[in-house]
């Protein structure tokens, strides 16, 4: 039985790991490196070696009801999309509300998690950490969950630049850009096209002569900003888009999402247009690259073939002369320094842990990671979902397969990502939001059951199906329910207009005939869609129902 856990790093997948302990009735213990939480969103002006770095502008582009804690709503005045600082304080607001400030040992490293001799036996880890006067000290935990993140080691691939050695002017990984003040009149090549990369393009042309982006294989460029300026994961981040993607091919969507992008900007026109289908990697968010591209601020190019003193030689032969800046915003390595070796499962090119949690391998299931994933929305309700989950394994309450059934699972999950998605050793793990969500509420018991709801609560029913996929919904039943889930669900879009309000008008909320117009339409349009599936496939709806049936813990 499981009693004291350990939990390395106080970032949002760690400070929700300990409320997870706390409520499964486990005692935590917490161990950060730095001198505060926050993880990757404490800034500091100097990025320090092994931690997780932001820039000073960075603001977050998942909105903020989409992002935050199942049982702690952001607070109604906050911004839909939120700088970094304001995500601190509402971590600061989560941390004092469930009281988890002590349960944190700042500034202790973790040095090493080793598995104590009677392991085969007890399942217990030895963990040793260095205090910031260098003094070691030896722990006995019962279990252990890693939350160090993946966005720690900077990959800077200079062996893939030939000539990088005789450049005249300065480069480095985005892990180290703070901001754009040494970019004055400078001309700028910045080296990939993820989020970083287009944020640090925009900010940098804004004072720059000239900024390059030089990208491999081009990107799928989206808004944040949706239609009628409602955010656009609340827009299409819901549980009925999300049935219609099991239900129609993916080439369909393929071909709607991207008509839909280029309707905005045509990708061939803007040098955009990637090699890969829309939904095969998760898209660049950006509102304001387009714009650059446009106005000539932001100039798009291929790969880097190689670098001659001052000058940035492109794969199609083209080149820049002159360049004073090169900044590499090349991905993340990720490691886990502290843990043996043998730990690990590999599986291709990446970790592989069971449903992206456990390790397969293992004698006990006392060893979790919590966080390490990839998938187009929040790192916070997928990290609390996986902690509410692992809590309920060290506890016993709920029993994981057995080690050869979790190996063959990661292994068929290898081979889906492979299939369905564009993935490296850089970016291993990439899942559907709502699809891993659900399972993982499967596990625990919590997963909201659409055909119960339309029996018992048809209000909330619809507020379900057609309204985006927050963490609330997994509080409505189940271990853990919240009493104020319920209502979260009914006031999301009430704390999403509320920061909008700045200036009283006659007409203050969207227009109710406008909305059930566009509601009207898209009923004509999965009612369409069902028909088609029924006609193609009679089983098909009737077996996508059948999961949805009530559950018990």
């Amino acid at each position: 039985m499981v009693h004291k856990v350990a939990v390395i790093g106080a970032g949002p997948c760690g400070l929700t790991s300990v409320k997870a302990c706390l409520d499964e009735g486990l005692v935590p213990t917490c161990f950060e490196s730095s001198d505060d939480m926050g993880g990757l969103w404490k800034f500091k002006e100097v990025s320090e070696p092994n931690r997780a770095s932001i820039y000073r502008s960075l603001t977050i582009n998942i909105s903020k009801e989409m992002m935050c804690y199942s049982d702690f709503p952001i607070p109604a005045d906050y911004p839909n999309y939120m700088h970094h600082s304001k995500i601190l304080k509402y971590f600061r607001m989560y941390a004092e509300h469930f009281k988890l400030l002590q349960h944190i040992r700042f500034q202790t490293m973790v040095k090493s998690v080793r598995q104590r001799p009677d392991f085969s036996r007890t399942g217990q880890w030895e963990v040793v950490t260095e205090n910031r006067d260098g003094q070691e000290e030896r722990h006995i935990f019962d279990a252990i969950i890693c939350c160090s993140g993946h966005y720690t080691y900077p990959n800077l691939p200079l062996k893939d630049f030939p000539g990088i050695e005789t450049f005249e002017g300065k480069y480095f990984h985005s892990w180290d850009y703070k901001g754009p003040e040494d970019m004055y009149g400078k001309r700028v090549v910045v080296i990939g096209i993820g989020n970083s990369g287009g944020d640090i393009a925009v900010e940098a042309s804004r004072v720059a002569e000239q900024v390059y982006m030089s990208t491999r294989r081009g990107a799928w460029v989206i808004r944040q900003v949706s239609d009628n300026g409602l955010p656009v994961d609340m827009k299409y981040n819901t549980r009925f888009v999300h049935i219609l993607f099991q239900l129609l091919p993916m080439n369909f969507f393929n071909w709607f999402g991207e008509k839909k992008l280029n309707a905005m900007y045509d990708h061939t026109m803007y040098a955009l247009k990637p090699t890969h289908r829309l939904f095969s990697q998760i898209p660049v968010i950006n509102d304001d690259l387009p714009l650059k591209i446009l106005s000539g601020a932001v100039i798009i190019k291929p790969n880097v073939k190689e670098i001659r003193g001052s000058t940035v030689v492109f794969d199609d032969g083209t080149f820049v002369e002159k360049v004073d800046t090169i900044v590499f915003a090349t991905g993340y390595n990720y490691d886990f320094p502290f843990l043996p070796s043998n730990v690990m499962y590999k599986s291709g090119h990446r970790v592989g842990l069971y449903k992206h949690v456990f390790p397969p391998n293992m004698e006990h299931p006392t060893l979790a990671v919590v966080g390490f994933i990839h998938a187009l929305g929040a790192i916070m309700p997928q990290g609390e979902m996986q902690a509410r989950w692992v809590t309920r394994v060290f506890k016993g309450l709920k029993k994981l397969p057995s080690n050869q059934a979790m190996i063959k699972a990661v292994e068929k999950d290898t081979k889906d990502m492979e299939k369905n998605y564009i993935v490296s050793k850089l970016t291993p793990l990439q899942v559907d939001f709502v699809s891993y969500m659900d399972d993982i509420a499967g596990e625990v018991g919590v997963r909201p059951s659409l055909l119960w709801l339309f029996f018992t609560d048809y209000p909330l029913f619809k507020r379900v199906l057609w309204g985006p996929v927050t963490a609330y919904q997994y509080r409505l039943t189940g271990p853990g329910k919240w009493e104020g889930a319920r209502r979260a669900i009914f006031t999301q879009f009430d704390r999403m207009f509320q920061p909008l309000k700045t200036r009283k008008l006659e007409d203050q909320e969207p227009s109710t005939a406008g909305r059930l117009i566009k509601l009207s339409l898209t009923l004509m349009a999965g009612g369409a869609a069902a028909y088609y599936i029924h006609v193609r496939n009679p089983t098909a709806i009737p077996t996508l129902l059948s999961k949805f049936q009530p559950q018990t813990a």
